[in-house]
């Protein structure tokens, strides 16, 4: 039994065993092979999404006025019924005067509003005549009309107003009434004399040619011609020098931009002389 063909069968004998047994084991419940692992879900855009129960961020809202509109700046007022004293540069008569003629004034003292400057004195006013009536042969006063509309404050700064004169001081005895017009003053203590005068010189004269009778037709006739002169004469002119003072009244509210009235001093006025002391005369008539 020790032949060559023994020993190779039974040295193949066991590879044919396992090879008989291996399906009969894999069927009996041995080792597995090992399980591909299942890919992960697809995650959906909806399984993205938050949570219904998240309230959504609140839109920003649209501005309806241009982006770039820029703030108005603050304003200070000076109240109407205001008063600001002035010092007039040019000479106004109701000699020769004409509605719509300028005028110039400049301000003599500082206005100041809580405490702060806001008219320095030296700003300019400027105006123009309304009305130059001058004063009737018989009766009326002349009157002079003037409007304030505007003024300068020294830093250049200009505003529109609305002013008329309270109180004129003109050397004379110009006043002014309730509507703000200047009116002149009244001549009839010189009227007085004018007749007075002409019948004591009537009187003198005829009582020189004829006697007491000839100083009573005197007195006559030199009473009609001062009484003559009278009528042929005008009363006083309404006058307002240079350097005659008057104090204006704003009549409404003007406003100022309080960043172009920063002012530090209270400024200063030009020196102008007053006008001198006049007396009330009549625009002569030589007879």
């Amino acid at each position: 039994m020790n032949s060559p063909m023994f020993r190779v069968l039974r040295a193949a004998l066991p590879v044919l065993v396992w090879g008989l047994a291996a399906p009969v084991w894999s069927q009996d419940g041995g080792p597995m092979p090992p399980a591909q692992n299942s890919p992960a879900p697809a995650v959906t855009p909806a399984a993205a999404r938050a949570p219904a129960n998240v309230p959504a961020p609140a839109s920003t809202p649209t501005l309806s006025g241009p982006a770039s509109a820029t703030a108005k700046p603050a304003m200070i007022e000076v109240p109407g019924g205001t008063h600001i004293p002035l010092v007039l540069h040019n000479a106004i008569s109701t000699r020769s005067a004409r509605p719509g003629d300028p005028v110039y004034f400049e301000t003599l003292f500082p206005i100041m509003i809580d405490g702060h400057v806001v008219i320095p004195a030296g700003s300019y006013m400027s105006g123009e005549v309304t009305e130059a009536k001058r004063a009737g042969r018989v009766k009326g006063r002349a009157e002079l009309g003037i409007k304030l509309t505007t003024i300068i404050l020294p830093n250049s700064y200009m505003v529109d107003l609305n002013a008329m004169p309270s109180s004129a001081g003109s050397g004379g005895g110009e006043t002014v009434n309730t509507e703000g017009k200047v009116v002149g003053d009244t001549d009839k203590a010189s009227d007085a004399g004018t007749v007075i005068k002409s019948t004591a010189a009537g009187a003198g004269i005829g009582g020189i040619a004829g006697g007491a009778r000839g100083a009573g037709i005197g007195a006559g006739i030199g009473a009609a011609a001062g009484l003559g002169a009278v009528l042929l004469s005008r009363g006083p002119d309404a006058e307002l020098p240079r350097g005659s003072t008057i104090e204006a009244v704003i009549d409404r509210s003007i406003f100022l931009e309080a960043d172009k009235v920063q002012f530090t001093t209270p400024g200063q006025a030009s020196t102008l002389a007053g006008p001198p002391n006049r007396e009330p005369s009549r625009t002569k008539i030589p007879f």
